[in-house]
């Protein structure tokens, strides 16, 4: 177990805005409304081909016959319909576009911590804005599943900028009762709510326990993208001499003196072990892994994910 240092900002001014979605307060839409603007943006701006590109559709409709034009696939060509007009005709397809995209959003302890720039789970929310903003552009559905130690909330996946709206307002609004993370649970809830195959996306630092066998399964039917959220006092212990920290998920508290080096190595060598045994199920998992920092933005991150996924589509 990671071990986070008790230097979170105080959030108890947010804390009645995250009550429940009916009666949501103007500070909260006002966060909203900013939020879609720079997402409107970026997607605009650079997701939308990157998206698109990278997440195509699950297979190709018949439009229309139209007459053959030079430059047109000969194995196009509808032999029945040239018969018949004496001249030749091709058929045209278009791609079957409707996709449905899932983003699952840790919401335990360990998310509302930061000593950066911000808190884990407000980059989370960020970022998941952009994802949910990129697929309703494309006309995809999106929807939103948010965990504790257990399902917090849901939003089934549908279009429309309405929708998208609601759920960037429900992402920065709702209030878990949760403060422990179960991600296996939550995992198994959305294989067994997915019907038909979808893209899914979990936000998470993936600290918690037995997540390979759902994580394969799940992996076995969708098309799943592990989002892995971290803040740089994860990474390395400070030197702060006697330092008290907290468990957010158990409020268990220990004393450590930051200032042995013994100390500090001993932490990196044991978060270092468990950022490698993340990767390496990930890749045994062929599961694609978006790295996010508390002390950096999500624009980078995911242009750098649709950029290597278009690279080994073109390689494919």
């Amino acid at each position: 177990m990671i071990w986070k240092r008790h230097t979170r900002r105080d959030d108890s001014a947010r804390a009645p805005a995250r009550k429940a979605a009916a009666g949501v307060p103007p500070e909260i839409l006002r966060q909203v409304k900013l939020i879609e603007l720079r997402t409107r943006g970026l997607v605009n701006s650079l997701f939308t081909g990157e998206y698109r590109s990278v997440f195509k559709g699950q297979g190709m409709e018949f439009s229309e016959v139209r007459e053959y034009q030079p430059g047109d696939e000969v194995r196009s060509i509808d032999w029945n319909v040239t018969a018949r007009m004496r001249r030749p005709f091709v058929k045209r397809y278009i791609e079957e576009r409707e996709l449905t995209v899932m983003l699952m959003v840790d919401l335990s302890g360990s998310e509302r911590f930061g000593t950066v720039k911000r808190f884990k789970s407000e980059l989370a929310s960020e970022l998941a804005a952009v994802l949910a903003m990129s697929a309703v552009r494309n006309n995809d559905r999106a929807g939103i599943l948010l965990f504790t130690d257990r399902i917090e909330h849901v939003v089934p996946p549908r279009k429309g900028r309405r929708h998208v709206l609601r759920i960037i307002r429900d992402l920065l609004a709702f209030e878990p009762k949760g403060k422990g993370t179960d991600l296996a649970g939550a995992i198994d809830y959305l294989a067994r709510m997915l019907g038909q195959h979808a893209i899914v996306f979990i936000v998470s630092d993936f600290l918690s326990p037995g997540i390979e066998r759902p994580l394969k399964i799940l992996a076995q039917h969708h098309d799943v993208v592990a989002v892995t959220v971290e803040d740089p006092s994860e990474m390395n212990l400070p030197n702060l001499g006697i330092a008290r920290f907290v468990d957010p998920e158990t409020g268990k508290t220990v004393e450590v003196d930051t200032s042995s080096r013994a100390v500090r190595t001993a932490y990196e060598k044991h978060t270092g072990e468990e950022r490698e045994t993340r990767k390496h199920l990930l890749r045994r998992l062929a599961i694609d892994e978006v790295p996010v920092h508390t002390d950096a933005g999500v624009v980078e991150p995911l242009l750098k994910f649709f950029r290597s996924r278009e690279t080994q589509s073109r390689r494919r």
